[in-house]
């Protein structure tokens, strides 16, 4: 299975980390929280979570990882304001590998200038945010465009974290150093 970094500052949304997190891990994945200041603990703007940050994006190579999720509440802006992690999200859009960024987290993909030319959602709040980024926005519960994966709200969670299951069992013959796809030989005529 892969390896998910999670994108985590001040005041994330519980339930969007929480969701996806156990999704994730229960489907076999190794996840490594990632934020500002390794060893920080953070807790959730509702009160309901906690985390400690595994390490900082600064020590971290984007390419190590096969996916990226980046849950919303106040988080993302204040994640947005670091260059550390401002580097780490352009590395890591570069791989071209999934991305998955519920509510407020589609605000570091503007910053990391991703959402030219996508499909996506977010929270309704930053939706002019976003088209200004050059991105299509969408009332939807998940929008898939590419490798960028979106949701709006923690009741989308459910579908936002089978998306992001969905869309990584895709990837598992990349992530064990497979073809992505076998060679068909042509018919015999």
């Amino acid at each position: 299975m892969g390896k998910i970094a999670f994108l985590v500052g001040k005041d994330f949304q519980d339930a969007e980390f929480k969701g996806p997190y156990e999704g994730l891990r229960a489907a076999g994945h190794q996840i490594e929280i990632l934020g500002i200041k390794a060893g920080e603990r953070l807790e959730g703007k509702l009160g309901k979570e906690s985390v400690m940050i595994d390490a900082a994006a600064k020590d971290r190579d984007a390419r190590n990882y096969d996916a990226l999720v980046i849950p919303g509440g106040h988080s993302p802006d204040d994640l947005r304001a670091d260059d550390d992690v401002a580097r780490f999200v352009r590395a890591f859009v570069a791989t071209g590998l999934p991305i998955a960024a519920i509510c407020h987290g589609p605000q570091l993909l503007i910053d990391a200038d991703a959402l030219r030319g996508k499909k996506i959602t977010s929270w309704k709040s930053i939706r002019r945010d976003v088209e200004n980024a050059g991105a299509t926005w969408v009332d939807e519960a998940v929008v898939i465009d590419g490798a960028l994966i979106t949701s709006r709200k923690p009741e989308d969670v459910p579908a936002f974290t089978q998306a992001l299951v969905e869309r990584l069992v895709t990837l598992e013959p990349l992530v064990a150093g497979m073809p992505q796809a076998a060679t068909v030989p042509a018919p015999r005529g």
